[in-house]
């Protein structure tokens, strides 16, 4: 028996609970991505946005620079009023107009379902690591292993559906937003992929059986027959 296997379980899943709190991060917030808005001339104030899988914010910055050649709305952490509202796809009655007509509600709805769908393949598998600490219980490490790497790759998959969703919003005539950026929120989202795939799969290989370094070993650690 490999006597380091359970401190390399404790390590791996020591970094799987990091990438489970960037999934969180990135789920429940709404900087997935910045928009800037096209400016018109001598103009002192500018509308830009953000937003995240489940409402859209918008902030009314008021500019400092107006005799620079190139402007552009932001940094979004500008001071200015704030309004938050979320899609009207899922709150019936609430009014997030903009999003509606520059973006296809089904993009919207379906990087939303898949990032539920990773935080619950997230929680599942933390629950088997947990009862496998428990003696005779290393079974449950394989299918935790899955579960994880199931996990990053929905909230992967969920990643590219939003930026489809941005470029679909920026390319769109109907739209007033000619830029855009993404932000922490999509890195928390991205960060968690690789540790939670990587670490699924370096799970699974501790949770494997050993394979016998001398061809011998098989024999000698076959149980006796009675």
């Amino acid at each position: 028996m490999d006597e380091s296997k359970p401190l390399k379980v404790r390590l791996t899943f020591s970094v799987i609970l990091v990438g489970i709190s960037l999934l969180f991060a990135a789920v429940v917030t709404d900087h997935w991505a910045v928009l800037s808005p096209s400016l018109e001339q001598n103009t002192t104030t500018c509308e830009a946005a953000h937003f995240g899988l489940w409402r859209l914010c918008t902030k009314r910055i008021f500019m400092q620079e107006q005799g620079a050649k190139e402007r552009s709305c932001g940094p979004i952490s500008l001071p200015g009023d704030h309004n938050c509202s979320y899609f009207k796809h899922f709150t019936p009655g609430e009014t997030s107009e903009i999003f509606e007509v520059t973006t296809q509600k089904e993009y919207s709805i379906s990087a939303a379902a898949i990032a539920i769908f990773s935080v619950g393949f997230a929680i599942i598998g933390t629950i088997c690591v947990l009862l496998s600490f428990r003696k005779k219980r290393d079974y449950l490490l394989k299918p935790a292993s899955m579960f994880y790497t199931f996990a990053g790759l929905c909230i992967i998959i969920s990643v590219e559906v939003m930026r489809q969703s941005v470029k679909r919003m920026i390319d769109s005539k109907e739209t007033a937003w000619i830029k855009y950026s993404y932000s922490w929120s999509f890195a928390c989202a991205c960060a968690s992929f690789v540790l939670l795939f990587v670490c699924g799969i370096a799970l699974l290989l501790i949770a494997l059986p050993r394979f016998p370094q001398n061809p011998w070993e098989t024999c000698m650690d076959a149980e006796p027959e009675h």
